[in-house]
């Protein structure tokens, strides 16, 4: 006998075989763990076997096992002591960048009773990266009449860590001319600002050397340094002033590459050179600088790679507008991501048999099924049901879960 089990999201449609299981009794549970990154392999995480309540022999004879593990295979359960134990390399940065909560989570089957357990473990963060700067060299351009107190940011480190242990401040080698101060970027990274403390001159000195060094809140904290050469130049009486402080847009994912996104737009009142402005993106991680690009001379920012709501539903973009010598103007890009439904809804059997006896009893349990759709909103929501005329039906237990029941004789 063939039967088939359709599942259903808010704009498609899947079919699928359904495979016969054996007798389930529904269940599920949740166990939580906490282990910090760059463990050895084979470090202990916990004890499966006593959060469970069974000795450790009981584990094989019951049929305890994992029963999905997500991409990559971080964990195992060994049968003889039941702890649950590292088997490969845990690297918090690598599985959730830079995200405040590190989570790992799969499902563990106990077999004769049917039962699923989710087993949550956060990946705690250490301090395992110091802060980077790009460049080895910053190069400032300041005219020599800038007004004292005139703010000059600076190009932000890089530190993967979270938390404490991500970069918290900054310090500038002493000088007589400039302060520095720690600003937050509208995306909550934090960056340097230069300060014009008193006036320059450069007729008596038309360059300055200092060091910057970003410092992390580890303990011990860890720290980097660039150089910053600064260049006096002459004056430049006019700043560029961009037509709006932030720009706002929707974007559907999975656009083409090359699609536009805005325009950005900045003027100058000067003259020739100090009036031409070319425009970049200040203080971008890599990874949004690969999606967007920015044509320095119009302004136009298009997409240079495809866009994935389920990936990060919001970009926040700083963007520089510098004219021909020394002024800069900033302003903020916000794009937010409209989700499309692009994901198909996936159907897992946790557990089955493909025979079952002709007279069994109405209500038998004979599967347990787990739906999931990777889309948001109303694209995310599963509608799990049975093809009619057979003599099954579904019944949901729990969220995503259903179990598969003999319906009629």
């Amino acid at each position: 006998m063939t039967n088939y089990l359709r599942f259903r999201n808010g704009g498609g449609l899947a079919m699928l075989c359904a495979l016969l299981g054996t007798l389930c009794k529904t269940g599920s549970g949740q166990i939580r763990y906490s282990v910090p990154e760059e463990l050895d392999e084979g470090s202990f995480v916990g004890n499966i076997a006593k959060d469970l309540g069974l000795e450790p022999r009981e584990l094989a004879e019951r049929g305890v096992r994992i029963v999905s593990r997500g991409r990559t295979q971080l964990f195992a359960l060994n049968p003889r002591s039941g702890s649950l134990v590292t088997v490969g390399r845990i690297d918090r940065e690598e599985l959730c960048a830079q995200s405040a909560r590190c989570l790992v989570k799969f499902n563990i089957l106990v077999e004769d009773k049917l039962k699923i357990f989710e087993i949550e473990i956060e990946i705690q963060d250490i301090n395992d990266n110091a802060p980077d700067f790009l460049t080895e060299e910053l190069e400032i351009k300041i005219g020599e009449l800038t007004v004292p107190g005139t703010p000059f940011p600076l190009k932000t480190a890089f530190d993967p860590d979270v938390g404490m242990n991500s970069l918290q401040n900054y310090q500038l080698s002493p000088n007589d001319y400039f302060s520095l101060s720690t600003k937050e970027s509208p995306d909550g990274s934090k960056y340097p600002e230069l300060l014009l403390e008193k006036p320059l001159d450069r007729e008596q000195q038309s360059s300055h050397r200092l060091i910057l060094t970003a410092m992390d809140g580890g303990d011990p904290p860890l720290s980097g340094t660039t150089q910053i050469r600064i260049q006096v130049t002459d004056a430049n009486d006019n700043a560029p002033v961009f037509s709006q402080n932030t720009y706002r847009v929707r974007l559907q994912e999975n656009v083409p590459r090359g699609t536009s996104v805005l325009q950005v737009k900045a003027t100058d009142q000067d003259e020739g050179i100090h009036a031409e402005i070319t425009y970049a993106f200040l203080n971008a991680p890599v990874s949004t600088s690969l999606l967007f690009n920015l044509n320095p001379n119009t302004g136009d920012i298009t997409t240079n790679g495809t866009l994935d709501f389920e990936e990060t539903n919001r970009y926040m973009l700083a963007v520089e507008a510098k004219d021909g010598g020394v002024h800069t103007a900033h302003c903020s890009v916000q794009i937010d991501i409209v989700d499309e439904n692009d994901n198909a809804p996936e159907v897992t059997f946790m557990s089955f048999s493909n025979q079952i006896p002709e007279d069994t009893d109405l209500g038998t349990v004979i599967a347990l099924i787990k739906v999931r759709d990777q889309d948001s909103g109303q694209n995310g929501l599963v509608t799990c049901y049975i093809q009619e005329e057979v003599p099954f039906k579904l019944e949901s237990t729990s969220k995503n879960y259903y179990k598969l029941m003999v319906d009629s004789a």
